[in-house]
């Protein structure tokens, strides 16, 4: 979509294609972990469990660091620094990932965790400042769409690319293409960053801000300290499994900080933060339901979505890595594309032999031949439906709002968000629809049920999260929109590794349609919660934005 210059700054182009080629490492990776986790054959063949604990981990704290990469901007660094700094971090651990074995890639996940800390919330901040002045300032809602949408292209091209570079090459190669995407975004940004150096100011600190080395030693180590702890100390597990406690437990400390920004905070500037917080709590839901695409809404993908395709496309869809073969074998006929898994049996872990989920449900009229190969389309394709729908859908929404702000009717930042959590509780209405209309026992879904769900989900996602950056923006006190962009990636962090939480009850639901309801039920509730504080954070916007 081309942009406006007239209505958007110069370096709203270069943070664009920054971030997109970010975005296509970080979410390419991370559309390939679990996988790559589980081989048996070229990965680390891990069981799922122990899959998903890791990549939720990883999911929690890859959000969890920007607190400190905004705190450390803010206060020393600058933001371009930082995002050179983060960058440079992000792109060594991905490249680190296609090193085969444990220690390379616990010291790489480590890397990009440290990196995205730096990187994430300052490279929303240098864009927000670009719209500080009066010429952009009423279009930095849109100006954050645009920006989000950039986002949305990397994530949508880099599953094809991970699928295609993996079955062609191997693992190691899919890793690196997501190392040379983040160079990539690296040299356009230093390219280009004669158009957001103005941008790039730090702000004097208040005498009651707390000094970084204090940041360090009384929030920092305690967050480490306080999840070794929760690992180690307490008893079994809490919340479902140990490293789960660790996190939640280990971000106390961190609220804590925020909490006591605030309380240490002069009249003007509490308000100021006491509107974000209240917002930040509240988007906790959204992160929630909205990041069980990457675990419940796959799983629904991989077993219970019909992802057969006919012959006659196959051939097309197959160099671009959209396939999956599932071979019989004569000699585990019917268990198709059978791989060993460690399970517990008799209390020992042993490795069994398990056929491919896909046949657990499926009509066995539709079964292939014995010898014959099946093609179904790739579960991890079914990622880029999102971002797909936040490239075509950016242009719409963003024109929608634009229509009724010359109308006089555009909706307050808090009511977007508020609509984006009532629209995303839908989204969860259309999956409980898809389980009521069939025994996904006994048979699959159509697949338009799923993309149905990730339209829907889409347009709340348009409604709540460039929005939110945007908000971060226009309401931090301008000393703290750094630190307080982390405290939006706090949230995230948090409904992220709640979202696990919540997708590992699934086997716990006889009746699947509840789980659905269940999301539907937070969602409402956060809306309503929104709607309650709605004047309050209106008249506080309005004031310092």
């Amino acid at each position: 979509m081309p942009i406006n210059k007239s209505a958007h700054p110069k370096g709203l182009r270069v943070l664009f294609f920054t971030e997109m080629w970010e975005r296509f490492g970080y979410y390419l990776m991370l559309g390939i972990l679990a996988l790559y986790l589980m081989d048996p054959k070229g990965g680390m063949g891990l069981h799922r469990a122990e899959a998903s604990d890791i990549v939720g981990t990883y999911l929690g704290l890859v959000y969890l660091t920007p607190f400190l990469g905004g705190l450390l901007a803010d206060r020393l660094l600058g933001y371009r620094k930082s995002i050179l700094i983060g960058g440079v971090l992000m792109g060594i651990g991905y490249l680190g990932l296609a090193v085969p074995g444990y220690t390379a890639m616990w010291i790489s996940l480590l890397l990009i965790i440290i990196g995205n800390g730096f990187f994430k919330p300052n490279i929303s901040t240098l864009l927000g400042n670009l719209y500080s002045t009066e010429e952009f300032k009423a279009n930095k809602d849109s100006g954050y769409n645009l920006f989000y949408m950039g986002i949305n292209i990397g994530a949508f091209i880099c599953n094809f690319v991970a699928a295609y570079m993996r079955n062609a090459y191997g693992w190691g190669y899919a890793f690196a293409a997501a190392g040379i995407g983040m160079f990539i975004g690296l040299a356009w940004f230093l390219a280009g960053t004669k158009h957001i150096k103005e941008a790039d100011i730090i702000k004097p600190a208040n005498p009651n801000d707390t000094p970084v080395s204090k940041v360090l030693l009384f929030v920092f180590l305690p967050v480490i300290v306080v999840g070794a702890l929760a690992w180690i100390a307490i008893p079994g597990n809490i919340l479902g499994s140990d490293s789960t406690d660790a996190f939640i437990f280990g971000c106390i400390p961190v609220i804590i900080y925020y909490f006591s920004i605030w309380w240490k905070a002069d009249k003007n500037d509490k308000q100021q933060i006491s509107a974000l917080l209240a917002v930040f709590v509240v988007v906790i839901v959204f992160w929630a339901v909205f990041k069980q695409n990457a675990s419940a809404l796959t799983f629904y993908a991989e077993t219970h979505t019909d992802r057969s395709i006919s012959p006659q496309v196959a051939p097309i869809a197959k160099p671009f890595g959209m396939i999956q073969e599932l071979d019989s074998k004569v000699d585990s006929f019917p268990k198709y594309d059978a791989y060993f898994r460690p399970v517990m049996l008799d209390g020992h872990k042993q490795n069994v032999l398990t056929p491919d989920p896909y046949f657990q449900n499926l009509s066995k009229d539709k079964w292939p031949q014995e010898g014959q190969k099946l093609d179904l389309v790739s579960t991890e394709i079914f990622q880029s439906i999102n971002p797909f729908f936040i490239i075509i859908l950016t242009p719409v929404v963003i024109s929608f709002f634009g229509f009724l702000r010359r109308k006089g009717k555009e909706p307050s930042t808090p009511a977007k968000i508020g609509w984006g959590l009532v629209i995303t509780g839908l989204s969860t209405l259309v999956m409980a629809a898809a389980v009521l209309s069939t025994d996904i026992t006994t048979e699959k879904t159509s697949a338009w049920w799923l993309i149905s769900t990730y339209a829907v989900v889409t347009i709340g996602e348009l409604c709540l999260s460039p929005i939110g950056l945007s908000l971060v923006s226009k309401v931090s006190p301008p000393r703290l929109t750094s630190l307080m962009m982390g405290g939006w990636f706090l949230a995230t962090s948090i409904g992220n590794k709640l979202s696990g939480v919540l997708a590992s009850m699934w086997d716990k639901y006889d009746i699947k349609a509840w789980f659905f309801f269940v999301n539907f039920a937070a969602c409402m509730v956060a809306a309503l919660a929104i709607a309650i504080m709605l004047k309050w954070l209106r008249n506080i916007i309005n004031q310092h934005s």
